[in-house]
């Protein structure tokens, strides 16, 4: 979950003639101008919610600041215009990657700049609390603060609540010459992530109630009524790496020698334990000592915020959807120290400095209203850094639809909406007897009750409930890797130039036809066991994808495939390689019954029936083509076989 989405779930043209400053644009956010004689504007720091009329006066001289200077490195632009052209298939420099050394001395900040920009946050009067290769943190009293970044900081109300922030944009000396990238942390509103809602927290077992389909229609709801003028079948138990690698092409590849890293916040104790009973039960290949590691921080934060035990299952969903269909990748778990973007970007970091995979899952994120410039283009920066590594990032596009019943306001998630990223969407998937794959609809349901004398369904087919997250950014500029495949109409929608359109690809996520997952949970009588219950959103579809690239680069001949999202572009259309997902595939409307347990553990609280009907998500749509449910669709029997020589 990145800054929450704990419900069901917690760009820019980029034309290398041009100077690009590394995340910024990618965002629409132009370079640094002269703000004053001698000092040049961080452009973003000032975020969108610090206006006049919600300005409530200065903050305290007093108050701490705690921040993080991003450093813009010593070739910003190059950087970003590398990225583009080592992931570009048409690119004469494509699949030519750097080594994490190399990329760091062609592209990272020198000594000099870390120096220089060391040197004025002292001066000012701010203390030097840490040095990475991307960052100087510092903190020190907003007077400081002040006097280093050029502005004032306000106090402002953002909703119910007042947080501080730059009363106008920020800015570093001129004298430091482009060595400033942004800076974080001037504002003190929360800036964190969430795992999906689907996860419930294993402090508390939660158990899914039958009756079930073992494959897609093998078990018919008789007694109930119908739905769409036909029986329907119950929920599936919770597919498992069996039927999901036929559903996606895996044929005879496994994902051996190819790296995947997973970063969620926090860690479970019981991991280890939990994947190796859950393979073991299902058939999937037992873990290799030395397969399973983790990367771990020496404290963790802010657990009761963030709800750190909720995390655990986010993380062990992760861990087990990537071995069951990629059981011979070599998977790092990469936790942050809470759910702040601050750690996250900590973690992702990780990787990408020590080059601990190619393929990083990612199944956090937030809403694009609550991201600000600042973070944008420190994510971004980290992005560009692993797309010249040959590293690529696949981020879950939400479990809320248009997000307009959740937030109020039609967006898309972040950092899901990054041009630098592979957003994944979601489906409802069928998979039939001998494990055959059916079809799959653009995952979105709506619920629907039993009537009290059981004979119909309560206002069918009820209200939307959940779906993948997708749209149009309002915020990143058009990829040049969707110009031409995304509809005008959806590129265009908030921008007569054209924006971000998300997701890129999809795969499994709706609950309803989810994964089964194994957990040690903490049952009533204070006992903590393992046990297995169904799980979905769009936290399942990425990994997943990230396992089906790992099979791909296996079929590549372990060369890396890296930001994958041009090599996808590049081959939609081409037949057999993606399943061309749309809402209603069978034309007679979709529906599973679903039976649960009130009290998320056993029939002692009463069970609860409802019809749960597939490929409705909020005002989003899966049709024919792209769409912003599905992107390009989900990978078909000829996805993995077509990475083959190239």
């Amino acid at each position: 979950m990145r800054s929450n989405r704990a419900k069901t779930r917690a760009g820019v043209s980029m034309a290398a003639t041009l100077p690009m400053i590394a995340g910024a644009l990618a965002l629409g956010i132009p370079a640094a101008h002269a703000d004053g004689p001698a000092r040049n504007a961080l452009t973003g720091t000032r975020p969108l919610w610090a206006t006049a009329k919600a300005d409530k006066g200065a903050a305290a001289d007093s108050a701490r600041v705690n921040a993080r200077v991003y450093l813009a490195g010593r070739d910003a632009a190059g950087l970003a215009a590398y990225a583009r052209a080592v992931s570009d298939p048409a690119s004469p420099l494509y699949g030519k990657h750097l080594s994490a050394k190399q990329a760091q001395a062609r592209f990272g900040a020198t000594k000099a700049q870390v120096t220089a920009v060391k040197s004025w946050l002292k001066s000012a009067g701010l203390t030097v609390t840490g040095v990475t290769t991307h960052y100087v943190a510092v903190s020190g009293d907003v007077a400081a603060a002040e006097k280093a970044f050029g502005t004032q900081l306000h106090n402002y109300a953002k909703g119910k609540r007042t947080y501080r922030a730059p009363a106008k944009t920020a800015s570093a000396p001129a004298s430091l010459k482009g060595a400033v990238l942004t800076v974080s942390g001037l504002d003190n509103a929360p800036h964190k992530s969430d795992h999906d809602e689907q996860l419930p927290p294993p402090d508390a077992v939660f158990k899914n109630a039958g009756p079930f389909s073992s494959y897609f229609g093998s078990n018919t709801a008789s007694s109930l009524p119908d739905a769409y003028g036909h029986k329907i079948p119950y929920a599936i138990q919770g597919y498992t790496g069996k039927q999901l690698r036929p559903a996606y092409g895996a044929g005879k590849y496994t994902g051996k020698h190819v790296r995947i890293a997973i970063t969620d916040a926090y860690a479970s104790p019981t991991i280890a334990f939990d994947a190796g009973s859950y393979a073991k039960k299902h058939g999937d290949a037992a873990w290799k000592t030395g397969q399973l590691h983790q990367v771990l921080p020496a404290d963790y934060t802010r657990t009761e915020e963030c709800g750190a035990s909720g995390w655990y299952g986010e993380e062990t969903l992760d861990v087990e959807a990537v071995h069951a269909v990629a059981p011979n990748a070599d998977v790092t778990y990469v936790g942050a120290a809470s759910c702040y973007d601050d750690d996250l970007l900590d973690s992702l970091s990780k990787v990408v400095d020590n080059h601990l995979a190619d393929i990083v899952s990612n199944s956090w994120g937030d809403v694009e209203g609550n991201q600000t410039p600042d973070l944008a283009a420190a994510y971004d920066q980290v992005f560009q850094f692993g797309a010249v590594q040959g590293i690529g990032f696949y981020f879950s596009s939400g479990d809320d639809g248009d997000q307009v019943a959740a937030s109020g306001v039609k967006q898309v998630d972040t950092p899901a909406n990054s041009a630098w990223v592979t957003a994944v969407g979601g489906t409802s998937l069928a998979v039939g007897k001998g494990d055959t794959y059916q079809w799959e609809t653009g995952w979105g349901t709506q619920k629907a009750n039993l009537s009290a004398d059981g004979k119909s369904w309560d206002a069918f087919p009820g209200a939307f409930t959940s779906g993948a997250g997708g749209g149009t950014s309002k915020t990143v500029p058009q990829p040049y890797y969707q110009q031409g495949i995304v509809p005008k109409k959806l590129a265009t929608a908030n921008n007569k130039a054209g924006n971000r359109v998300v997701p890129d690809i999809a795969a499994i996520a709706d609950p309803n036809t989810g994964f089964l997952v194994g957990q040690t949970q903490t049952f009533p009588d204070g006992t903590q066991r393992y046990s297995e219950y169904r799980i979905g959103g769009t936290s399942l579809a990425a990994p997943v994808i990230a396992a089906v690239q790992a099979l791909a680069q296996e079929a590549r001949g372990g060369k890396a495939i890296g930001f994958a999202n041009p090599s996808i572009y590049q081959r939609y259309g081409k037949k057999g390689v993606f399943h061309d997902v749309t809402d209603n595939p069978t034309g007679s409307g979709l529906a599973v019954a679903r039976t649960d347990f009130v009290n998320g553990l056993d029939a002692s609280g009463g069970l609860a029936t409802s019809v749960r009907s597939l490929g409705k998500d909020s005002s989003l749509h899966a049709v024919k083509g792209y769409d912003d449910v599905t992107g390009v669709g989900s990978p078909a029997n000829g996805y993995v076989q077509s990475y083959q020589g190239h």
